[in-house]
């Protein structure tokens, strides 16, 4: 008679959620910030977003190949590491730098250390800022929107100088007429994208909420303009602040899987942000916190994680 029985060690969980369906959303879900960039920023934009998307794909397939494993380009992972990378970058910078930079994410953060799963901080982010330390110029030169030459300093910059009579409205930093990167710009758009994938259950609210609460606590209350509600607004909606909390602070790999593991990477994320923006001489600081954040995590989640059904003073009993 046939065996129809089948025993396994536990957790028996079943979902119908592969690492394809997740990174599908997550593409869906940056559309809107994409489309925005490229409706303020033009075609320069389209093409950053290109060859961002194209070479991250290329990269992991050459270095694959070489290799000699198994082709994972099927499970999107490089497309949302290329897409996430255009979006943090200003539209005119050249495409081979871009390129550069989704080639360090992908060969040397990403596959380097065992591919996905096992790199220990955010293949996006790193590659950002290796960017913006080799290329600091072609980093931080910004276009107003609708512009190709107009050079401009982002709201961020303009209120770390004191220069309050050049900044936009708050209801246009919200749609997203500023100066920036192709996806920070527009904050509805990053918010639709963030709404879509707390429905889909892709992310939990738990670190964009600990994260956004925690800096705009700090910022309101010891901010440069403390009390000022119209200056924490302006903190909130312009810089890289929704992109990375929504986005990068709640990539699986990089950061705790428990609850209280989350609420502290959150917390963490915006307690540095807060400092590098309020006491830092650069005017942003999302990139730099996510990615020391992502350094602490496995500490995080040691001292985290729930003891087990009988577990006393380490014996089960």
């Amino acid at each position: 008679m046939e065996n129809k029985l089948i025993m396994s060690s536990s957790p028996h969980i079943h979902t119908s959620a592969t690492t394809t369906k997740i990174m599908l959303d997550v593409i869906i879900a940056l559309i809107p910030a994409a489309v925005m960039g490229v409706y303020f920023f033009g075609f320069r934009a389209a093409l950053v977003i290109a060859a961002a998307v194209l070479s991250a794909v290329a990269a992991e397939w050459i270095f694959e190949k070489i290799v000699k494993k198994q082709n994972t380009i099927g499970d999107l992972s490089a497309v949302v590491t290329g897409l996430l990378i255009a979006l943090n970058m200003p539209p005119h910078i050249p495409l081979w730098m871009v390129v550069i930079g989704s080639a360090f994410a992908i060969i040397i953060v990403k596959q380097m250390f065992g591919g996905l799963g096992k790199n220990f901080v955010n293949p996006a982010l790193a590659a950002r800022c290796f960017m913006l330390i080799a290329w600091t110029g072609a980093m931080t030169a910004f276009h107003e929107p609708f512009t190709d030459a107009v050079s401009s300093a982002t709201p961020l910059a303009v209120m770390k100088d004191g220069m309050t009579g050049s900044l936009p409205s708050i209801v246009q930093c919200f749609i997203g007429f500023k100066a920036g990167t192709i996806g920070e710009v527009s904050a509805i758009a990053l918010i639709i994208g963030f709404m879509y994938l707390l429905i889909k259950r892709v992310i939990s609210v738990k670190i964009p909420l600990a994260y956004v609460v925690s800096f705009a606590v700090l910022t309101f209350f010891f901010g440069k303009d403390m009390l000022d509600t119209e200056y924490l607004l302006y903190q909130l909606l312009t810089g890289g602040l929704l992109l990375g909390a929504f986005f990068m602070a709640t990539d699986y790999t990089t950061t705790p899987t428990t609850s209280k593991g989350m609420v502290i990477f959150g917390i963490g994320c915006g307690i540095l942000t807060f400092i590098i923006r309020r006491f830092g001489g650069y005017p942003e600081g999302v990139s730099f916190s996510i990615l020391l954040m992502n350094l602490a995590s496995p500490l995080i989640e040691r001292f985290t994680v729930p003891k087990s059904f009988g577990n006393i003073g380490g014996a089960l009993h």
